[in-house]
């Protein structure tokens, strides 16, 4: 077991030295593939290469033989589809020109690296004030070697602010004029771009007039151009039908390097359908949730384009799933509803009974505070005052030791007399008035007028002389003031003792 298990370990070590072995014959490979566009460059930046070093695209049979079958197609009438959609040769046909417009974008951008190397020996800081590659290189063409910028027309080209600002800059440059040979490189390579575009341009309205035959539906939701890169890179309209929604959202999303650069503008996870321009025209926080729908409506889109009896209807299904997609999008970008103010509801809880009768009064009085205690609380303003003890500091007595202590009142009690009493009262003479104990009189008097009834709360009833205080004080008034009074000499009283 032993010697089997080492013999497995060698045999998996020497086929790793052999994958490694056909990784660098591939690397070499590559190399040497490489070895031509570099030597090409090498020319360009020297200055003895032309355009058409750098850029073959025009030049390639691919690409004449992309637009030559464009033209033999269109001059056909276009006829029903029998069996799939991916043996059909003019599908074929407009995958193959899909790709081409990848391909027409990247020379796009060489043959703009090609014209601001040469040209900026003229004009350097035009590639600073024009970064866009076909706008610097129409300007390019407009302007080559003239030194006056202001005789030159170039509204078609940029707009009045950019015009302006390049017009000054020109009046400035340290730039020198173009010679011949090298105003005759950027020449052609501003005729290789004008080229490009218009090819492109025929692709796409090719491509345009032809999906809706195919894929109508599909059309109608994504777009045309959209429409032809999906079923390109899945393999047909059979492919792209089979395939989940949540796969082709992703379809065309390129991995990016971010090697120092923040993560947070980077946008994982969009393809091609993120960049349609029904997608792009909603908000960018939104742009998301109206991917994943249209990604939605793709895939039913696809299925029902497959069968090509749908076909007959137009896009008839494909109206339907945009309007779709434009209603629940309407719905998600409605601001929330504003927040009601609404009033409190009423309170449920019943009103708390209240106690109330003799008892109660009699019970409130017991817990209620005493005088003293209410003296002890009272402080007197501006005096010094000591406390009740060493260990409570602070705490004084009040003014329950002042002197001026509040005894309580006694409440006198509301007693009633019944008229069988006051007839009584009255026929024996002695009652005059009858005092309550709040001070007033009552109406019943008496013709003797000399006594009146009162109600203590120690005595009860008592008969009491309402003069006697006066008469006293009258007693006392004539003792020493009196007519009759004399004069008293305390000498003989003194003699008299003796």
């Amino acid at each position: 077991t032993h010697t089997h298990t080492a013999m497995s370990l060698h045999d998996q070590l020497l086929a790793d030295l052999d994958e490694l072995d056909d990784l660098d014959e591939g690397d070499e490979l590559e190399e040497v593939e490489e070895a031509e566009p570099q030597q090409a460059l090498s020319l360009v930046q020297q200055g003895d290469g032309t355009v058409y070093d750098v850029a073959k695209l025009t030049s390639s049979e691919e690409f004449k033989a992309v637009l030559e079958k464009m033209v033999e197609f269109s001059a056909k009438e276009r006829e029903p589809v029998i069996g799939p959609v991916e043996e059909d040769p003019e599908a074929k046909l407009i995958v193959e020109a899909n790709r081409m417009t990848v391909e027409i974008d990247n020379e796009v951008s060489v043959i703009h690296k090609f014209v601001r190397d040469h040209y900026a020996k003229r004009f350097p800081e035009l590639e600073q004030l024009v970064p866009m590659p076909m706008d610097y290189v129409r300007t390019v063409r407009v302007m080559m070697n003239e030194m006056d910028v202001t005789k030159l027309d170039l509204t078609e080209v940029l707009p009045p602010a950019t015009i302006m600002v390049v017009s000054v800059t020109a009046s400035t440059t340290q730039g020198k004029p173009l010679g011949d040979e090298d105003l005759e490189r950027v020449r052609q390579a501003c005729a290789m771009m004008d080229e490009l575009i218009e090819a492109k341009q025929k692709i796409l309205e090719y491509v345009e007039s032809r999906m809706f035959f195919l894929a109508p539906n599909l059309t109608h939701i994504c777009g045309a151009s959209c429409a032809a890169q999906l079923m390109g890179i899945a393999g047909g309209l059979t492919g792209l039908s089979k395939m989940p929604a949540c796969n082709i959202l992703v379809l065309g999303a390129a991995k990016k390097s971010l090697a120092g650069f923040s993560s947070a503008a980077s946008l994982p996870h969009t393809g091609f359908i993120f960049y349609t321009p029904l997608v792009q025209s909603y908000p960018p926080d939104f742009r998301r949730k109206a991917a994943r729908l249209v990604a939605a409506k793709v895939a039913l889109a696809a299925r029902f384009d497959s069968y090509h009896g749908t076909n007959e209807a137009g896009a008839a299904e494909g109206i339907k799933f945009r309007e779709d997609i434009e209603k629940k999008m309407e719905k998600a970008l409605e601001p929330p509803p504003a927040k009601m103010s609404k009033a409190l509801p009423a309170p449920d809880d019943a009103p708390r009974k209240k106690r109330g009768g003799k008892r109660f009064r009699k019970q409130k009085e017991r817990m209620s505070s005493s005088e003293a205690m209410k003296s002890a609380n009272r402080m007197t303003f501006g005096e010094m005052q000591d406390d009740l003890d060493q260990s409570a500091m602070g705490v004084t007595a009040g003014q329950l030791h002042s002197g001026k202590f509040r005894a309580p009142q006694a409440k006198a009690k509301h007693v009633a007399i019944s008229k069988r009493m006051q007839r009584r009262l009255q026929a024996s003479g002695s009652m005059s008035t009858i005092r309550t104990p709040t001070g007033s009189r009552s109406s019943a008097t008496s013709a003797a007028g000399t006594a009146s009834v009162a109600f203590t709360p120690m005595q009860g009833l008592e008969i009491m002389n309402p003069n006697a205080a006066e008469q006293t004080a009258q007693k006392s008034d004539n003792k020493y003031f009196g007519a009759s009074s004399g004069f008293s000499k305390s000498t003989l009283k003194r003699k008299a003792v003796d």
